[in-house]
């Protein structure tokens, strides 16, 4: 019984350091993200607010 466990336990710890992903290359990519977004709201911000303000006013 124990060595089926201490079998299972290691197959599980096993799986858990292969599934654990590559954190470096998570955050790049998330911080890469965030500046696109910033760097499109900056470029594209006052147009979505205009269109926003038109499709808004023709509403009421």
């Amino acid at each position: 019984m124990n060595a089926v466990l201490l079998a299972l336990l290691s197959r599980f710890g096993e799986r858990v350091r292969d599934e654990r992903g590559d954190v470096p290359g998570w955050v790049m990519i998330t911080v890469m993200t965030a500046g696109l977004v910033a760097a499109l709201w900056a470029v594209a911000g006052p147009e979505l607010e205009r269109m926003l303000r038109e499709a808004l006013s023709s509403v009421a």
